[in-house]
């Protein structure tokens, strides 16, 4: 528990002693969250966190909830807590579009692993959330008929960042303090650094994908979004465990948070290559610089590293996340062609172009990258490097009508993001201030495989540095 002085999100814990003090029941913050969600659909700008949601699912699972509270038999931490899903995944009884206007014709009838375990650990599923379509970039920018581009809640004239938009919205925006997401090339670490909340990328095959769409099988992590390290660390404990359906993850170590609330850092060798690390706007670079420090002050050693061929893992990484998007996604590229947005046909068109060399080369590449991380981690404990080089850009007029197509931010927006996308390291970014506009900043730390434990423990420490939380300009207090 750390002190806050003014503006605090409510997180898991503040539902917690409502509804165990009496003070508020599962349901009532449910009767809460349909309001929000009819409020957000009709302001000005519209949030378009959540694009799909029923009041009569939402009702049936808090009034269960609430009968579980009032019997003494909750089912876990994440009992009554309302939550949101990411398109991607498949949950009852929403349809599974990705982002898109041609998918997911019929409503769902069964539900991704995620959502199971959600419903089993008794959370509240809200909704599903907006998405970059077929998760091809990084703005969240999505101008089509069902999505809409979702509002950066900190200044809704802004980006929320992507593919994972709207879930990063709707923790910032107070719809839910826990969402889930989906990161191929940052699409948690991105929005969640760009709305100012904690975003966690388990290690490849930490949390099972079975049930979202197999867009980039190589280079998906599954993880958390949370309104603090907490929240996030709950959500992991209870999502990160072998699925018998997904064969990337079966052979797991378990998965722990031993040591996380220790109360310094003292044996901790946090590695950082400085050149990599500067390669941001400054306004980043200073704040970051100084948590640097910060983490330092709490007994932590920082040990210069050397990351080897960072040029070519880009290069590589881009290769595999579009050849494997490009061959699952061949027959909608010959058939939906017209109903996709110019961004996705663009990156589409793009990966068309590669080649099986180019695939098998990147891969080699991939081999090599894992054996120098290998190396590093027998020396450090973590590698350091700022979320994002920049905050969230601006949202104009003509984005609203044709979408974006940025490819210069696009590949800026993921240079601290692809190495644990293409390696499968785990991955965590926490905000730590704001620019001078108003704007959230973030920091990322990564592991070594399995060892989000360690990520989760430097996070805490990350967010005392923060020395107070600004409140976005979009926000609504489901417990008031």
């Amino acid at each position: 528990d750390s002190p806050s002085n003014g503006f605090s999100f409510k997180g898991i814990k503040d539902y917690l002693e409502c509804y165990q003090s009496g003070k508020l029941t599962p349901s009532h913050v449910a009767k809460n969250i349909i309001a929000v969600l009819e409020d957000c659909d009709k302001s000005t700008p519209p949030l378009r966190a959540i694009v799909q949601w029923d009041p009569e699912q939402i009702m049936l699972m808090a009034e269960a909830s609430t009968a579980r509270y009032r019997n003494k038999c909750t089912l876990s931490y994440l009992d009554g807590i309302p939550v949101c899903l990411k398109e991607e995944f498949k949950v009852v009884p929403y349809h599974h579009r990705a982002g898109t206007v041609y998918l997911g014709t019929e409503p769902e009838t069964e539900d991704a692993t995620v959502a199971k375990k959600l419903r089993e650990a008794g959370a509240i599923i809200i909704g599903v959330s907006n998405m970059h379509e077929l998760g091809t970039g990084t703005t969240g920018c999505n101008p089509n008929r069902y999505h809409k581009i979702p509002r950066n809640p900190y200044k809704p004239n802004h980006f929320t960042g992507g593919s994972s938009s709207g879930s990063a919205a709707a923790v910032a925006a107070g719809l839910c303090p826990v969402a889930i997401g989906t990161d191929g090339g940052g699409s948690v670490r991105i929005p969640s650094s760009f709305c100012g909340v904690v975003g966690l990328k388990g290690t490849f095959g930490r949390i099972s994908s079975h049930g979202s769409l197999p867009l980039s099988y190589s280079t998906v992590g599954v993880g958390p979004m949370g309104t603090s390290v907490v929240d996030a660390a709950i959500a992991y404990s209870i999502l990160a465990e072998p699925d018998p359906l997904y064969p990337y993850g079966l052979k797991q170590p378990k998965a722990t948070l031993s040591g996380m609330c220790a109360p310094d850092l003292k044996g901790l060798k946090l590695g950082v290559d400085w050149t990599f690390f500067k390669e941001c706007d400054e306004e980043v670079l200073s704040i970051c610089e100084k948590a640097v420090e910060h983490l330092q002050s709490l007994g932590a050693s920082v040990v210069k590293v050397s990351l080897p061929e960072m040029e070519e893992v880009r290069v590589a990484h881009v290769i595999c996340i579009l050849s494997e998007m490009r061959d699952f996604l061949q027959p909608d590229f010959n058939k939906h062609f017209q109903e996709m947005n110019l961004d996705t046909r663009a990156n589409l068109a793009l990966a068309s172009q590669f080649t099986a060399l180019d695939y098998i080369t990147a891969n080699r590449q991939r081999t090599r990258s894992m054996r120098f991380l290998q190396d590093i981690f027998t020396t450090v404990h973590c590698i350091l490097t700022p979320a994002v080089p920049s905050t969230a850009p601006r949202i104009y007029e003509s984005d609203l009508l044709t979408g974006s197509s940025d490819p210069a931010f696009t590949v800026r927006s993921m240079r601290f993001m692809q190495l644990a996308n293409f390696t499968g390291i785990p991955g965590i970014v926490v905000p730590i201030g704001y620019s001078v506009a108003g704007l959230p900043i973030s920091f990322q730390v990564m592991a070594k495989w399995w060892d989000e434990a360690v990520l989760l423990r430097i996070g805490l420490k990350l967010e005392q540095f923060r020395c107070q939380t600004k409140k976005p300009s979009i926000y609504y207090d489901v417990l008031a």
